[in-house]
């Protein structure tokens, strides 16, 4: 008998459920489907539903309901950091599957109360780091990987943009601020290039609305390893990172981007190779996977232990940027699974869709 196909309810119908989520279930009707979303905005869900043919809509009092009515498996959770928790939790006591966008929660505590629920009610639980089926970025951790570099040393990322006055990602009360929204990529980054987890943070930064606005972070790995990044929710658009060792170096830019082409400038030797790849869909196969890994009975990456390994580094460049002093981070024993190549998967690009009551965060 063939598998059954998995139902999904998105939960934030917010700029990045429109742009990318809502609209990837198109590429991924092998083994997901769209069944339901959940929003407080009635003309929002009125829309949404009329435009993907949904089966059900409903606001967040109405979450239980839904998930029992639509026969969701799984839900792919878009909401303001600060809510994550709240329904995965009630996710997973319902027995569904939970798809959860990064930062996995605003604390290490939350993700792993998170964790512990889903584990309890024997669901799966995956972080949405859609990097982590991207082939530029695989290919470059298997760059780093392959000693082509030679000894790994540093790395520095410059991630920025200017963010409307009235977006989330300014408000404290929603865990907010350059860290949590643009931080997470950096640190995600530098800990999967390096094969290693930060023994200490030191960070300072530039405030706005009770939010790291603009901050610089100095990460140190085993092995005289040293990680930098620069983030702003009010710099020009910049995405980039570069790793260097002792025989060579790679810059990706743009690093983070889902909207174009990524390159790689690769140098060894004194000669630079350029590699493009093109622009793609990078949400379909975050479903396509995970549903995989329901259907499967398999464990998903990235898992809830690499979503607590960065926010962990989150919660120490706060206190950090508090108390104007070096954390020391505990030393953690290598993770069990790591992001490689065998995950890559291609789907074709997306047409940015009209969005409905959602602007971006960018003031452009």
């Amino acid at each position: 008998m063939p598998k059954r196909v998995v139902r999904y309810a998105v939960v934030g119908c917010g700029h990045i459920a429109q742009v990318a989520v809502l609209p990837a279930f198109a590429h991924a009707k092998e083994n997901s489907d769209l069944v339901a979303i959940v929003s407080g905005d009635e003309e929002k869900r009125a829309a949404l539903r009329e435009r993907y043919g949904l089966e059900l809509d409903g606001g967040y009092e109405d979450y239980e309901d839904i998930l029992s009515r639509g026969r969701i498996d799984a839900v792919y959770i878009a909401t303001p950091n600060t809510l994550h928790k709240e329904y995965a939790l009630r996710a997973a006591s319902a027995g569904v599957h939970v798809l959860c966008e990064k930062p996995l929660a605003p604390t290490v505590q939350d993700c792993a109360a998170i964790a512990r629920t889903c584990q309890e009610n024997s669901v799966k639980l995956m972080v949405a780091y859609r990097l982590h089926f991207e082939e530029a970025n695989l290919k470059a951790l298997e760059i780093a990987r392959s000693n082509e570099l030679g000894d790994l040393r540093l790395f520095s990322s410059f991630f920025s943009h200017v963010v409307r006055q009235d977006d989330i990602r300014r408000k404290p009360e929603l865990a907010g601020g350059a860290a949590y929204d643009l931080g997470v990529y950096c640190i995600n980054a530098a800990r999967n290039l390096f094969e290693g987890e930060p023994v200490s943070v030191y960070a300072t930064a530039v405030k706005s609305n009770d939010t790291d606005d603009t901050t610089s972070v100095l990460l140190n790995f085993p092995s005289d390893r040293i990680a930098q990044f620069c983030i702003s929710n009010s710099t020009a658009d910049v995405s980039t990172y570069r790793i260097a060792g002792s025989r060579g170096d790679l810059r990706v830019e743009p690093a983070y981007d889902y909207a174009g082409e990524i390159v790689h400038y690769l140098t060894l030797k004194g000669k630079t190779q350029r590699q493009s790849f093109e622009k793609r869909d990078q949400f379909a196969p975050e479903l396509v996977y995970f549903s995989e890994c329901i259907r499967n009975d398999t464990l998903p990456e990235p898992s809830a232990e690499e979503g607590m390994r960065d926010v962990r580094v989150i919660e120490a460049i706060l206190r950090s940027i508090d108390t104007g002093g070096v954390v020391e981070l505990t030393p953690l024993p290598r993770r069990k699974t790591a992001p490689s190549l065998a995950q890559e998967m291609r789907k074709p690009p997306l047409e940015k869709p009209e969005t409905v009551k959602a602007p971006g965060p960018s003031v452009r």
